[in-house]
């Protein structure tokens, strides 16, 4: 008999059906974990755009499930690909779940400053979360989605072309050797790399000879080199800076072009019925210097949340960077906080040694906590509600309701959000009810503080 670490495996599989078995193999199997924590991780990159494991939308669902994590949500770069996964796994273990996505847009009005995108004025990383539905394809929606999809796999060919002839011993192509590293076609830049990677490791298979080829590439000793073979991730952290970031063979600086606006990308998120996110990163950049500014300017465009990644703000050596960037934190969450914008978090984990969910019982985060839930639990409101009684967030009829009264629809939101995980029986049960109906089981539910369906 198959032993749990394959079948923790095969979640990863590249094929659907294999991760779906191994996951019912996995919960006949399994002990159930201990009670839930307060940890949240509602910004986890999936292997559709790149996770440092290798972890599908399932396997992810398991791990937030082992780990007893509060709520879950996958964010993957430019497409939906794990959607329905992700919230059938969630049913199936019973945990609470939402999905978004992450793309980078142009804000013209920054064009002068430096936002969360170092380097590169005017350009913001920004998101949606609550993604509910996929559109048949002549709807506008879906060809939006298609168009995310064809920019990314665009820019991604110029890359390459644009690094081939500076390293033509190791010359890759797209279809055959970085596509079949992601299991759809939605690879990233940091797919890329790894395919450069692989192909040197091919190519000079020889020990000495891979670091002295790789050494003369990236500029560093042989010694250096060697040691950041030791650890692959260094190592591809290093080449992408050289190859991809600014400075590097493939770069080229964004333009207004290069981008969508991002009122636009905020528009169709809404249109989606998702809730458009204004990301944010520790506070030092031009653009962020005056977080109430950024922020009144991003709900401006649309933006109804704000993304951040804790971890960012905290987890510093230097005493003084940490405790500067902790203050710029704290302004942040209070901006957010008194403008009513739900709070986003999460770890990403697409690069090696980020953790499952942020400890927010620690020193430093415990502060923010209940914030923290907050949002998590209104944004896991929103995806029960659009699921079932397509009620959204910022839909007509929640704005017939709540109008302007923000903070009584986000208090309704957070309570649907924190009632007990959906499982498969009870989204089976809100199916058949029918839109309506659904609604009224969960409003009378959220009253309750419990199912009562």
């Amino acid at each position: 008999m198959k032993d749990i670490f394959t079948f923790k495996e095969n979640l990863n599989s590249f094929n659907l059906k294999e991760r779906q078995q191994a996951l019912r193999q996995l919960v006949l199997i399994s002990q159930t974990p201990e009670k839930q924590v307060n940890n949240v991780n509602m910004h986890l990159h999936s292997f559709f755009s790149f996770n440092a494991e290798g972890w599908s939308p399932t396997r992810i669902a398991w791990e937030a499930y082992e780990h007893g994590l509060y709520a879950a949500a996958i964010i993957d770069f430019d497409v939906l690909d794990g959607m329905q996964e992700f919230y059938e796994a969630g049913e199936i273990l019973g945990i609470r779940t939402s999905v978004g996505i992450e793309t980078r847009a142009f804000l013209k009005e920054y064009s002068d400053k430096e936002i969360d995108s170092p380097g590169e004025p005017g350009v913001s990383y920004v998101g949606g979360s609550g993604f509910t539905k996929l559109y048949p394809k002549t709807f506008i929606q879906s060809a939006k989605l298609a168009e995310h999809r064809q920019t990314a796999r665009d820019r991604n060919i110029a890359l390459i072309s644009r690094i081939n002839p500076h390293v033509a011993k190791i010359a890759i192509d797209y279809e055959n050797d970085v596509l079949p590293l992601s299991p759809s076609d939605s690879a990233t830049e940091r797919h890329i790399i790894s395919a450069y990677l692989r192909k040197a490791e091919t190519v000079f298979q020889d020990k000495l000879v891979l670091i002295n080829f790789l050494s003369k590439t990236i500029g560093k000793s042989q010694e250096e080199t060697d040691n950041l073979l030791k650890s692959r991730t260094s190592l591809e952290e290093v080449l992408r800076a050289k190859f991809a970031k600014r400075g590097g063979f493939g770069y080229v600086q964004p333009t207004a072009t290069t981008f969508p606006k991002v009122e636009d990308f905020f528009g169709w998120v809404k249109s989606c019925g998702a809730i458009p996110m204004e990301s944010w990163l520790d506070g030092t950049s031009g653009g962020e210097s005056s977080p109430k500014e950024l922020l009144e300017f991003s709900v401006s465009k649309g933006a109804a949340a704000l993304n951040l990644i804790p971890d960012r703000n905290w987890n510093i050596k230097d005493p003084e960077i940490r405790a500067k960037k902790v203050a710029n934190l704290r302004e942040i969450v209070q901006v957010a906080d008194s403008m009513n914008l739900p709070l986003n978090i999460g770890t990403e984990m697409n690069k090696k040694g980020q953790p499952i969910a942020d400890e927010l019982n620690g020193s430093f985060l415990k502060e923010f906590k209940k914030t923290f839930i907050k949002g998590a639990r209104i944004l896991v409101g929103h995806s029960i509600l659009a699921r079932f009684a397509d009620f959204m967030y910022l839909g007509s009829k929640a704005e017939n309701i709540y109008g302007t009264r923000t903070a009584d629809k986000n208090k309704f939101f957070e309570t649907v959000g924190s009632l007990a995980p959906v499982t498969k029986s009870l989204a089976d049960k809100l199916r058949n009810a029918g839109e309506e109906k659904a609604y009224s089981m969960i409003y009378d539910s959220s009253r309750n503080g419990k199912w009562m369906c």
